[in-house]
């Protein structure tokens, strides 16, 4: 649960923007090392912004996270993408067992 906190109170603070791209295949096609990963075939940009977040989970089990601009395990972008996103004064909270509260602006893909 501490490491959960700490990763929660850490990625509230620093603004989020990334994206992965993996290697083309032996027949150009685009695959990952990983089911789960990020296949980007194009050009992908990404403009994010947070101010004033926070991210708190208290308890067994549960995720809070405030996330800007963000894609995620699980997804495939052919063509050209363009994400806009920003935050201000936001927070995710969850309380209790198994809870999870999230604000996801500019999110693609992923739980």
């Amino acid at each position: 649960m501490n490491r959960l906190l700490v990763l929660a109170l850490v990625s509230a603070f620093a603004s989020t923007a990334f994206g992965q791209a993996s290697q083309a295949g032996p027949r150009g096609a685009m695959s990952s090392p990983n089911a789960q990963g990020v296949q980007i075939q194009g050009n992908t940009e990404i403009k994010a912004k947070q101010e004033n977040t926070a991210a708190v989970a208290v308890g067994e089990g549960n995720v809070a996270k405030n996330t800007a601009g963000a894609i995620k395990g699980g997804t495939q972008i052919q063509g050209n993408t363009k994400i806009n996103a920003s935050q201000k004064n936001t927070a995710a909270v969850a309380v209790g067992k198994n809870n999870t509260a999230a604000n996801e602006a500019g999110q693609i893909g992923g739980k």
